[in-house]
């Protein structure tokens, strides 16, 4: 069958497995789709539906021991997977290209951006230093780098996640390929800058005639980058269409699910004011960085300055910002997990900012932190039973009874107890979270701390996460402090809002009353930003623009 003339890629019947020790997994199931010359199409599903493996077989990328039985991929007509491995290594990054989800994983710690970007171009083409330097300082003017000059020179680790992921759009597109794979490039960015980075890439297909295959499991994101959606479960593509007949039609219960499990804008109802005494606070809280250059020059760097937050017992303070804002400072402060310069900080009345390792140990326990991501915070080596009872019997707690405890944890965040015998690697990410927040139990804190805690999880868990920490703050009363850039998720959980840019606090007040009338300019900027904000995804209709309404205006 001769493919049509506006696919730049079609994919027929893929079939894609691979070998375990217990026979074969099938990762990828018959699955079709087209992208057509300057189209956007967005492959959609949670962790472990195959759209990952879709991708890099398209690439040519998939692991030794991959079986692909059957299938199709076409790319102009050419047919992939029949290509040799040099004739692969040609189409990659010139006819194709990929950006990764992880910027700082995609690049060269100890080499130069400029190096790195340069490195593509010598390998696929012949050109003299001073030509190639030209068409890298092109590139990183098309993708709107600031101080190009300084950039090029620069190391990944001196730029910011905006700016590398900034980065890995140019090499992939140094060699103008026809075809750019996005997989889940904006997901660990903040607002603004997953906004910029989206409209850069529509900017670059406008320009460039090329097409996207954008990977995510975040509809936010598809309502702002797709043309068409592809909606997979289990290795299956279940749905597609153009993306208004997507939104607003879903045929399938699981886009269905899908889009309703995308938080909303919209404040949940206030909870009752609370006049209890703050569980954890802070006073005039400052953390200044003093570092010194190589000619012996000491720098400072004001990550936070003035900031003062106050943690209630049954009630959720979520601290939004972007990247760099100060938020994880104040949270790692807080925890005493670093000495803040400036201020006070109080845990149950007592001022725990300048106590020494010896006096702080009695408060450490009342106060756990949630970290995002679990399989790094857990250690890989240790059984779950252990993780879980480390803290507990540092604390005098006898093992037999700390094993007890740590059962009915793992019930209350609705995990079999059996669970307690396997290692980290045997859990889902969403199951791993759940874990943590188990073993930050089994301390009985009287604060939680949950710093970016579901940024990194698929909708569906995301919103199976929140409402677990919501049933638990209920049961047991705890105060949660909950750092996030997310405003969609903020608005689901928090009862109060601290709004940090460049260290310092630009507003506070009720949830309800700072994301439905924000007064700080920046504010406005971040709701603006908030990917997919025209759209009601759980009512399937698109919304007028405008700052998000309340169940209620007034604090019950």
């Amino acid at each position: 069958m001769n493919r049509p003339m506006n696919d730049l890629l079609r994919v027929e019947n893929l079939e894609v497995s691979f070998r375990v020790a217990e026979g074969r997994i099938d990762a990828v199931r018959g699955v079709s789709f087209r992208v057509p010359v300057g189209g956007s199409v967005a492959l959609v599903g949670e962790s472990g539906s195959g759209k990952s493996v879709t991708s890099l077989a398209i690439m040519g990328l998939l692991q030794r021991g991959a079986l692909v039985p059957s299938g199709s991929i076409q790319l102009e007509g050419e047919e992939l997977l029949r290509a040799s491995e040099r004739r692969l290594q040609m189409l990659r990054v010139g006819a194709m290209a990929m950006v990764f989800q992880e910027p700082m994983t995609a690049l060269n710690p100890v080499m130069t951006v400029g190096a790195q970007v340069d490195e593509v171009l010598r390998a696929h083409r012949r050109m003299g230093a001073r030509e190639r330097r030209e068409r890298i300082t092109a590139m990183l003017n098309e993708v709107h780098m600031p101080n190009v000059e300084r950039v090029y020179s620069s190391y990944p680790h001196q730029l910011s996640g905006g700016q590398r992921q900034r980065i890995v759009i140019a090499m992939a597109l140094i060699l103008r390929p026809r075809l750019l794979i996005c997989d889940e490039p904006t997901t660990a960015l903040d607002v603004t800058t997953q906004k910029q980075i989206l409209s850069l890439l529509r900017e670059l297909r406008e320009n460039r005639g090329s097409a996207t295959l954008f990977i995510t499991h975040d509809m936010g994101v598809v309502a702002e980058i797709a043309d068409r959606v592809a909606v997979m479960r289990n290795g299956s593509i279940v749905e597609t269409g153009p993306l208004e007949q997507v939104l607003r039609h879903p045929q399938q219960a699981y886009t269905r699910d899908l889009l309703r499990s995308v938080p909303s804008l919209v404040p949940r109802t206030p909870r009752p004011a609370s006049v209890a005494a703050p569980l954890l606070e802070t006073d005039g809280l400052g953390m200044t960085y003093r570092r010194k250059s190589f000619l012996g020059k000491v720098q400072e760097v004001k990550a936070a300055a003035g900031v003062d937050i106050r943690v209630r017992p049954g009630r959720t303070l979520g601290i939004v910002g972007e990247s760099g804002s100060g938020k994880s400072t104040v949270a790692r402060c807080a925890m005493r997990l670093i000495e803040p310069t400036e201020g006070a900080v109080r845990v149950a009345g007592t001022d725990i900012s300048r106590l020494d390792e010896r006096e702080l140990r009695p408060h450490r326990r009342r106060v756990q932190i949630i970290f995002q991501d679990p399989y790094r915070s857990l250690n890989p080596r240790l059984r779950i039973a252990e993780s879980i009872i480390e803290g507990p019997t540092n604390y005098g707690v006898p093992r037999d009874q700390a094993l007890v405890e740590a059962a009915s944890w793992l019930e209350l965040v609705s995990l079999p107890s059996d669970a307690l015998s396997r290692y980290p690697h045997q859990f889902s990410g969403g199951q791993r979270q759940r874990i943590a927040i188990a073993r930050a139990l089994a301390m009985r804190p009287d604060v939680l701390i949950a710093d970016e805690a579901v940024s990194a999880l698929d909708v569906s868990v995301q919103d199976q996460v929140l409402k677990l920490l919501d049933d638990i703050q209920r049961k047991l009363g705890l105060g949660t402090l909950f750092i996030t850039h997310d405003l969609r998720v903020a608005a689901q959980i928090c009862d109060e809002i601290v709004v940090m840019k460049d260290g310092r606090v630009v507003e506070h007040g009720p949830a309800h009353q700072v994301l439905a009338h924000p007064r700080a300019e920046y504010t406005r900027n971040l709701i603006q930003a908030a990917p997919g904000r025209h759209w009601d995804f759980a009512n399937f209709r698109e919304v007028e623009a405008g700052p998000p309404t309340t169940h209620t205006e007034t604090v019950q």
